[in-house]
């Protein structure tokens, strides 16, 4: 009986042993709307190792990992369960939409910046999309980096562009008449078009900068409305105040986006060393991404 017992246990042991794998799964998100974080949850039963593919050409071997869709689309999810020489495969079908807002990704070094672009000025929106998308922006640097005032890139010469070579004037060849709108001002994480010094006081077709800036009082607020003729709302005056930012250039360059993720990424490029005419020592260089 004893040695019954334990054949029974043998077989059942090798049973156990030689299972196929059982591959399943579920995903969650508070949205589904590019960009968006995907939080995949294993359901597999008697897997060993586990072979994610997301769709977009990126895959996995995290059992229950958490991924990044930057666009919309349909895609195809495939996990694999696998024990030893034996595998189960699961697919499901994962629909991002595009967004509403017009986005666009930053990426340097030191950080990425999510940064919405405005429709209130549509000029300026559209072409900084159309470069953008014509990968214009990809591989310049920040040429001119002031700590507590701004972050300038854009210019197409600094590609490549050696040490103490002068930057700053170069672009698409083309203009972008002004569009200044009150609701839009220069608080920290703002995006606005840099420009030369011209009467109408169009833009530069691809030079812009992002607001840094520092902390405004009351009183300074009351002398830049008094000296720009116009008067700041409630909201706009407690963002100053709160946030930083730099009102003496409101009504003079216009604002067209703003960052709204990754803002911490400003400080960290405003705080590097840069030479005698505010370039980095070291290249802080961009690569963009237009989020669809």
């Amino acid at each position: 009986m004893k040695m019954r017992f334990l054949q029974l246990g043998l077989v059942l042991l090798i049973f156990g042993s030689c299972a196929k794998p059982i591959a399943d799964f579920s995903y969650s998100s508070n949205k589904t709307v590019a960009p968006t974080d995907i939080r995949f949850e294993n359901k597999s039963k008697k897997g060993e190792t586990y072979e994610w593919d997301f769709g977009d050409g990126t895959e996995s071997t995290e059992e229950s990992p958490v991924h990044n869709y930057n666009s919309s689309g349909s895609y195809t999810i495939v996990l694999k369960a696998k024990k030893g020489d034996k595998v189960s495969t699961k697919e499901k079908q994962l629909h991002i939409s595009a967004p509403e807002k017009c986005l666009v990704r930053i990426k340097t070094d030191y950080g990425t910046m999510l940064v919405e672009l405005y429709d209130a000025t549509p000029q300026h929106r559209d072409n900084f999309i159309k470069l953008a998308e014509d990968g214009y922006f990809n591989g310049l640097i920040f040429h001119r980096v002031i700590n507590g005032f701004m972050i300038q890139g854009g210019d197409p010469d600094s590609r490549n562009a050696k040490q103490g070579t002068p930057l700053g004037g170069g672009g698409p060849g083309y203009q972008i008449p002004a569009e200044f709108v009150d609701s839009l001002y220069h608080v920290k994480g703002a995006l606005a078009a840099a420009r030369t010094n011209n009467p109408q006081k169009k833009s530069s077709g691809s030079q812009f900068y992002i607001v840094q800036g520092k902390k405004i009082d009351s009183k300074q607020l009351d002398m830049f409305e008094a000296r720009g003729d116009f008067h700041y709302s409630k909201e706009q005056r407690e963002a100053y105040m709160e946030k930083g930012g730099t009102p003496q250039l409101d009504n003079q360059y216009t604002v067209f986006g703003m960052v709204i993720d990754g803002i911490e990424v400003i400080d960290k490029i405003a705080a590097v060393k840069t030479d005698g005419r505010d370039r980095p020592i070291k290249d802080v260089k961009m690569e963009f991404e237009v989020i669809k």
